[in-house]
């Protein structure tokens, strides 16, 4: 089953002299389970596609579906609780509330929803032990190094028990051993959670994790390749930089 679809997804800033074409005509289809990796020079739509994605900003023109829901027919509320109850999200920063408890940061989306408190404690629960931080669970995020931090996050993402996981630069804010560590466990829920994600990365390599490589260019899709075996990113890399 397809989780995410674009069809000739397209997205402009501004008019006239500021007008910029940041997405061109993109399409894209995601599977129930698939890992996939974003990558592109800085401008190249990246952030853009995400945004569009995860219902933060709407598309100029073209079609997107995320869980069979057309997204351009939905007003900002709607588009709104599909953020709150369908997809999960994931920063470089964390964005961890620094008063509350690991377990509190986890649930709170939940409670914020209408979940009662018993439910999102389960929740949270859940998904905290899926990403090996149950044991931090009383602790704020002052006393978590950065891995666990992500980790904790990656949590929030998943309590919502979410149809897709968006990744905005998921390893950006760690040291390439925690880096790899995070990366691991966004693999370790596709494979085992069959969760869906998609992931912007400037890192090889954390994007020789996924599934597959979508390389952007000036908004555009120049490719969409499988990584057959973890480092031959790399190659894809190496090959796009000979694409005109």
């Amino acid at each position: 089953m397809a989780v995410v679809e674009t069809r000739a997804l397209s997205k402009v800033f501004g008019t006239g002299e500021t007008r910029v074409e940041a997405l061109r005509g993109v399409d894209l289809t995601i599977s129930e389970g698939e890992f996939i990796a974003v990558m592109g020079a800085s401008g190249s739509g990246k952030s853009t596609l995400l945004n569009l994605v995860g219902g933060l900003d709407a598309p100029t023109s073209g079609e997107i579906r995320v869980g069979g829901i057309d997204l351009g027919r939905m007003g900002d509320d709607e588009r709104t609780l599909l953020r709150r109850r369908r997809i999960g999200f994931v920063f470089q920063f964390f964005n961890l509330l620094p008063m509350l408890s690991a377990e509190e940061n986890v649930s709170l989306p939940l409670v914020l929803d209408g979940v009662s408190e018993a439910e999102a404690a389960r929740r949270a629960l859940a998904a905290m032990e899926a990403v090996g931080t149950l044991h931090r669970r009383g602790h704020r995020p002052g006393e978590l190094s950065g891995g666990e931090q992500q980790r904790v996050a990656i949590a929030r993402a998943l309590a919502v028990e979410p149809v897709l996981v968006l990744a905005d630069e998921p390893t950006g804010n760690l040291d390439s051993v925690l880096a790899q560590q995070v990366v691991g466990i966004l693999r370790r829920l596709a494979d085992e959670r069959r969760q869906t994600i998609l992931m912007v990365t400037h890192d090889a390599r954390s994007a020789a994790w996924a599934d597959r490589l979508v390389q952007l260019r000036d908004g555009r899709v120049v490719e969409d390749a499988p990584i057959a075996a973890r480092g031959s990113v790399h190659e894809v890399l190496a090959r796009l930089e000979r694409v005109p």
